[in-house]
């Protein structure tokens, strides 16, 4: 099994010098605009190596036999690459809101059709299993929404996919040790992580230092990787609360969201007012010491629901509700102390316009 999973390691990292090598002869770059933390020209959609990670283990998984297995994922699959074509191509050429939005609806929905056969949501009444369906679809399209907003700096996303894949590989290979039906193919978060690594050799460097920036394609099809594995997990065992496990992201991106609308913004126009954007431009900090924080932050919350919180639903209620304000009002307290430096900022660039 170790070779196996070397031996995907060695394509996957083919697999993205190759991919390297179209994108700079069809000049796949990301220019620097007002919401960039980079000021030079880098090689965009290197992400794309997190859906070629997952095609590669459903292939591995087929020619050992388990077509049955891979039957069963199949229309997540599908999803994948529906919505990694889509954004790939906004990479290269940007689409509108709404042909983004169908794909993205259109892909969760068959991950949740997915899910939903694989679990007893299936004996329930057809209008509650509607509503739910449509509920979770929202749910999983704004926070895809909100990792790809997040995506703005060196190691950020591939750091933050490990704090999240790592925690559910150790509950499910736990689930397994306890004779507990585990939620996903282990094998699958597994291939995940290789890939996120993968990605990291050429991303999780300082500023100006990164070969490639993940793009649409990749921070997308990382959160729906990841989703996927979260939902199935929150239909194994009826627990919502297990969103936990993209609760930084989830505090700082809609903390964002508020103050920008508080501040009367053009929610489709881009900016630079998220925490970690802060942090790495008007502070100077490193990226790769933002992306660790964040990574660090987001394993705190997640190992200590995991092995310190009572397995009982009003215990994740309290864990996730205390945490969220925890680190909603750490936000409050950063921004107004440091907010002012980017409003400076923002004068500077109107007195040179």
């Amino acid at each position: 099994m170790l070779m196996t999973y070397i031996f995907i390691a060695a394509i996957l990292v083919v697999a993205e010098l190759v991919y390297f090598k179209i994108a700079d002869k069809c000049d796949i770059i990301d220019k620097p605009n007002e919401r960039s933390s980079h000021s030079t020209i880098v090689l965009r959609g290197g992400g794309i190596i997190f859906s070629i990670s997952i095609i590669i283990w459903a292939i591995w998984k087929m020619i050992n036999g388990e077509w049955l297995m891979v039957q069963g994922y199949l229309p997540f699959i599908i999803g994948l690459v529906l919505i990694c074509v889509v954004s790939f191509w906004d990479d290269v050429k940007s689409l509108p809101d709404s042909v983004r939005l169908v794909a993205q609806f259109s892909a969760m929905a068959l991950a949740a059709w997915c899910m939903v056969n694989d679990s007893r949501l299936i004996a329930l009444d057809w209008y509650w299993l509607v509503l739910i369906c449509i509920a979770a679809l929202v749910i999983f399209v704004g926070a895809t929404n909100i990792i790809n907003f997040m995506d703005g700096i060196n190691g950020i996303t591939a750091g933050y996919a490990l704090a999240v894949l790592a925690p559910l590989l150790m509950l499910d290979v736990r689930s397994k040790m306890e004779d507990v039906i585990g939620f996903v193919e282990p094998s699958y978060l597994v291939v995940a992580i290789i890939g996120v690594l993968v990605f990291s050799i050429f991303n999780f460097r300082p500023k100006g230092k990164a070969k490639c920036f993940a793009g649409d394609v990749g921070s997308v099809g990382i959160a729906f990787i990841m989703l996927f594995a979260i939902g199935k997990l929150i239909l194994n065992t009826n627990d919502i609360t297990w969103l936990i496990f993209l609760l930084v992201y989830g505090v700082d991106g809609c903390c964002t969201i508020i103050h920008r609308i508080m501040l009367h913004e053009n929610l489709g126009e881009a900016h630079r007012k998220h925490a970690y954007q802060l942090m790495a431009n008007e502070l100077g900090m490193s990226h790769v010491v933002v992306s660790l924080l964040y990574m660090a932050m987001q394993l705190a919350v997640s190992l200590g629901f995991i092995y310190l919180c009572p397995a009982t639903v009003l215990a994740h209620w309290i864990y996730l509700v205390v945490a969220g304000i925890v680190l909603a009002v750490a936000y409050v307290l950063f921004k107004m102390k440091y907010y002012h430096l980017h409003e400076e900022y923002l004068r500077s660039l109107s007195s040179k316009s």
